[in-house]
């Protein structure tokens, strides 16, 4: 019975069928969430494959024990040490095959009224040819011609890219705040214990944030030097106190009635993380000590080479774009969502449940 299943299902996956997943013997989903959530694990099985490849041991291991290792190294021009293959460089590849796929299906979907059109059907169904697809963009990147200038540009791009997915994470930890506020604040209508609940998470956050701004300061930060650091510190947390004193200001109470510290404290918290990885991946400085050798600053004195703390940011940094991708594909685009983002709240009275 689950291997007639399992080939229905593959079959589903070759077709114009939704894989909400369409066979009996599976769970009944959405279509809209069956399509967001095949192309976010599509995202993230890309997005892992990139992880793996910053991995130096994965490096070693390719070259220790692929024979043809070697001659795909200069047929695709990666280098004598194939460092083109592995890396940032094999990273940008790949996501510039990533991201032409998803943006052909955007075009796909402009201006698409009902499900029922032929563009529709693209877009929700043929989910295995979508993926054989997916691979040879991701596969084809590597055969571009001129590599250097290539990845010099696309440098540029996911600066540029990186800036504007910071500022949507953003937009999606403050609608989710909002959406988190507003639910347990309206269970305070029943149970006053939520009162209580939303305290103790926000002193939680608050707690998290400022201890990462100590912690900071201790490891990053010295009596003399470290300036940029210091002036870093000192901004950011600033700026944390700033928009909670804004969030609990009289004038935004009574235009948005359900915000509070709750907001601010996730968004501290957010940007304490943000901070930590500009610490960490901003150069080392170096002074000279009394034996007059050079010595590094204004980094943890346990690290000494900042392995461990990009270990660190990476893995804070992947758990956050796939809390926020998991979160965007699986909550559905409503109109009060919409109006959250905008500064638009209804109030506690006429809100229609």
């Amino acid at each position: 019975m689950s291997a007639r299943c399992c080939a229905g299902q593959l079959a589903c996956c070759c077709g114009t069928a939704p894989c909400s997943l369409c066979c009996k013997c599976c769970p009944k989903i959405k279509q809209s969430t069956s399509t967001r959530f095949m192309y976010a694990l599509y995202f993230i099985l890309v997005t892992l494959i990139c992880c793996i490849m910053m991995s130096e041991t994965v490096a070693k291991e390719m070259k220790a024990h692929i024979p043809f290792y070697g001659t795909l190294c200069q047929h695709i021009q990666a280098g004598d040490s194939c460092e083109k293959l592995v890396g940032y460089s094999a990273v940008y590849r790949v996501s510039f095959g990533m991201a032409c796929f998803f943006f052909i299906f955007f075009l796909l979907t402009i201006k698409i009224n009902n499900s029922k059109s032929c563009r529709a059907y693209m877009h929700n169904g043929f989910w295995f040819i979508k993926l054989l697809v997916l691979a040879a963009m991701c596969s084809g990147a590597f055969f571009i011609p001129d590599q250097d200038t290539f990845l010099k540009a696309w440098r540029y791009v996911g600066a540029a890219g990186g800036f504007l997915f910071i500022l949507i994470q953003l937009i999606l930890l403050v609608e989710f705040a909002h959406k988190w506020n507003k639910n347990w604040t309206s269970g305070t209508r029943h149970n006053k214990l939520w009162y209580g609940s939303l305290a103790l998470v926000t002193l939680i956050l608050y707690s998290v944030a400022v201890g990462a701004l100590i912690v900071m300061a201790v490891f990053y930060t010295r009596a003399d030097g470290c300036n940029f650091n210091k002036i870093l510190l000192g901004v950011n947390g600033g700026l944390c106190l700033l928009i909670s004193m804004i969030a609990i200001s009289p004038c935004v109470q009574n235009r948005q009635p359900h915000s509070g510290l709750l907001q601010s404290g996730i968004i501290s918290c957010y940007v304490m993380y943000l901070t930590f990885s500009s610490l960490s991946s901003k150069p080392p400085e170096t002074i000279l000590d009394e034996n007059q050798k050079n010595i590094t600053i204004c980094v943890p004195e346990f690290s000494q080479g900042l392995q461990t703390d990009e270990n660190l940011v990476t893995g804070l940094g992947t758990a956050i774009l796939f809390c926020c991708i998991l979160y965007s594909c699986l909550t559905s685009t409503t109109r009060a969502s919409s109006e959250a983002l905008r500064g638009i709240y209804a109030t506690p009275e006429t809100e229609v449940s």
